[in-house]
């Protein structure tokens, strides 16, 4: 009978392996969960973004001695882009799996599937909580990683931002009957003209606590609620059954929400003076490019959500494990991306 070489059979090589790590159940964040981006693959390890009167439109590769894409007279400027690559090392010790191997047993390397999809689970959270961080980058306009590198996006396609939109929302302050429902509609023609005829579906805001705390006072919102059985809600909990956001309600065709989430350095994601307004339904606004990762296996090929790899340990008490995730994200037409203020302007 054959001694079983457990580390060296198909299912631990890298497509398998992978395979394992994308069934798991992960577990996003707000914005990852309400699928704003448009995720695709692609089998090189740069995107090319191409910018055509304000829209910036992904180039996808050529074969080599192949025909290339065709470019119209409006084209006017090409930039590429690194897809950011994020790794986890991990090992598994050969006293882990004691009584687990045996003699010509395949059941064993199911439950060493097993633990590699455990120590999976673990880091794909780690890696969602990334993901999120960029994403939310991406709807700022500026995207900062956890090691404090920064891509600004108006900065990369050379357009300015829009002035911050500020809704006076200070407790105390008088404040005319009618004058936050103009500014939210002030807000719905911006984007509307920015868009030019492009179809959106509606607007959405993430919001800092005390933005949020302070807009659901604002008299043209009590005045509304107050007027329908949903006036419940300004007199008690307004908190979600979602646990990727505090709480949320509609006023003047925007979902505000108070979002949840805290950055590596344990600050909120969104300040909690301000909120981050954008379209949603405009199609191909919000952008994810997944790239290989830099194994033989893998190369030239489209790439996944997040890979794994093993090999062993030179003194044969283990292996090594390699988790990745190698993630671009980002707006398409960063001047459509707002900020908003609780103060006054």
């Amino acid at each position: 009978m054959s001694f079983l070489d457990i580390f060296n059979t198909d299912p631990f090589r890298v497509v398998p392996l992978t395979d394992a790590i994308q069934s798991l159940k992960y577990v996003p964040g707000r914005i990852g969960e309400l699928g704003l981006f448009q995720e695709t693959g692609i089998p090189t390890t740069t995107a090319a973004i191409e910018e055509r009167g304000g829209i910036l439109v992904f180039v996808p590769p050529s074969p080599r001695g192949g025909p290339g894409m065709t470019v119209d007279k409006l084209k006017r400027t090409l930039r590429v882009v690194s897809v950011p690559h994020f790794q986890i090392d991990d090992t598994m010790m050969a006293e882990e799996v004691q009584g687990v191997r045996a003699w010509g047993n395949e059941t064993a390397v199911e439950m060493l599937m097993e633990k590699v999809a455990e120590r999976g689970q673990i880091f794909t959270q780690s890696f969602e909580a990334t993901h999120e961080l960029a994403r939310l980058g991406a709807i700022k306009g500026l995207i900062t990683y956890a090691d404090g590198t920064t891509l600004d996006l108006r900065t990369l396609f050379n357009v300015s931002a829009y002035p911050t939109q500020f809704l006076n929302l200070l407790p105390g302050t008088p404040t005319a009957s009618g004058t936050l429902r103009r500014t939210v509609q002030g807000i719905w023609r911006l984007l509307a003209d920015e868009l030019a005829g492009l179809p959106f579906t509606g607007i959405r805001a993430f919001c800092g606590n005390q933005f949020f705390d302070d807009l659901i006072q604002a008299p043209d919102i009590r005045t509304t609620y107050l007027n329908w059985q949903a006036a419940a809600e300004l007199r008690g909990q307004y908190g979600s059954q979602n646990q990727k956001v505090y709480g949320s309600y509609e006023f003047g065709g925007i979902a505000w929400e108070n979002y949840r989430g805290f950055g590596p350095d344990g600050s909120p994601l969104v300040p909690t003076d301000l909120c981050y307004i954008i379209p949603e339904g405009v199609p191909g606004l919000f952008r994810t490019w997944y790239a290989p990762a830099d194994y033989i296996e893998t190369v030239n090929t489209n790439g996944q959500r997040m890979y794994v790899k093993q090999y062993p340990m030179p003194n044969d008490k283990g292996i090594n494990m390699e988790f990745q995730t190698n993630a671009l994200h980002a707006c398409t037409r960063p001047r459509l991306l707002l900020t908003g203020s609780r103060l006054a302007s």
